[in-house]
Order: structure tokens, then sequence, then C-alpha cells
């Protein structure tokens, strides 16, 4: 996975949720405890996270700073403002190294990164959509890919649902439902 795909990510999220911005973004994103508008700013605060670990290449731990979003933002300057961290996070992917590697509970690759921000992406925007009614999935081809990288155990079947099961959003058939998950994005070497 790389920049590109991260900019995939972000447009998905800008092209369900931006016609939705006059809605009422206090309301529980999905089944998550956090509000649609705090869901949107932790998209935004994780690709910056990403972007800077890309950046600093720290070994051991992340860096010391977050993301700060005005709790007067509007949902339309929120995804603004998200769409930004995106762009960080694509430009830092699109100049890294192959090799580099930096802090996510262990040494992580720059496509790992790149399968995180698109995994927070996609699977957020699923949890805002749900909290806004909006019938919406995680497009096929980035949930395939973010298994590959993130998920490498995962159960065969359609890749939407074997993501949100994989992230206990969704149930599939045969297994229970997931109550703790955690991707694997540090690599062994």
């Amino acid at each position: 996975m790389d920049h590109q795909d991260v900019d995939a990510a972000v447009a998905e999220m800008l092209q369900v949720l931006s016609p939705r911005t006059a809605e009422d973004w206090t309301v529980p994103a999905g089944p998550l405890e956090w509000t649609c508008w705090q869901t949107a700013a932790h998209i935004g605060h994780d690709l910056l996270a990403y972007a800077g670990q890309l950046a600093a290449q720290p070994a051991d731990a992340y860096l010391p700073f977050d993301l700060n979003i005005r709790p007067t933002a509007s949902p339309a300057e929120l995804l603004q403002a998200v769409t930004a961290c995106g762009g960080l996070l694509s430009s830092a992917l699109a100049t890294a190294h192959p090799a580099l590697r930096a802090w996510h509970w262990g040494p992580c690759d720059p496509e790992g990164f790149a399968a995180m921000g698109v995994a927070e992406t996609l699977l957020h925007t699923h949890d805002i959509t749900q909290g806004l009614s909006v019938n919406w999935l995680p497009p096929a081809s980035l949930s395939a890919a973010v298994l590959s990288r993130l998920f490498p155990a995962a159960p065969p079947g359609d890749p939407t649902q074997v993501i949100l099961w994989c992230t206990g959003r969704g149930d599939l058939d045969g297994l229970p439902r997931q109550t703790s998950w955690r991707w694997e994005a540090a690599l062994s070497d």
C-alpha cells in the first residue's frame, strides 16, 4: 500500500461525508462512544500522527504531539482538517524510502503506515455513516489491501465484510463476533 491508497481512502470519506455536513454530528458514530465529530477528528489525529512518525522515524515511541481541532469547527471545517492530515500522510509516504522504519508498537514500514491510514479512514468513515444513518461500506479493493497488510490471518470472504468482522464491526457466518482485536503493522525484521 502507498500514498495513492491513502488519497483514495480520503476521497471516499469526502465523497460520502461532504454532502452531510449540515447534519447533526453530535450523535454517536455507530457503535462508538465518540460522536461523529469526535470520530472524524480522530481520523485526522491518526493520519497526522502517522505522517509525523514517517518524518521523524522514532524507534521506540510516538512523537509527543496531538492534533487539536477547535471545538467550534463545523463538520465541513473538520473535514478540511482531516483532508489536510491525509495530504500530509500521503506526502510523507510518497517520499519515504521503502526501507524506512518508524515506531508503531515495533518497527513499521511505510506500507504499514499507509495501510493503517487507509484502515482508520475507512473504518471510522463507516462508523460516522452509521451514526448519520447513511448506507455506506468501505470499498472492497481497499479493504482487501488493508486485510493483506494488517490482518494476515483474516478468514476468507468478501473483503469489506471481513474487515468489518476483524475490527468488531460486523458478523461473519460461522464465526463469533470479534470483541477485541488488533492489527499487525510492525514488522518482525
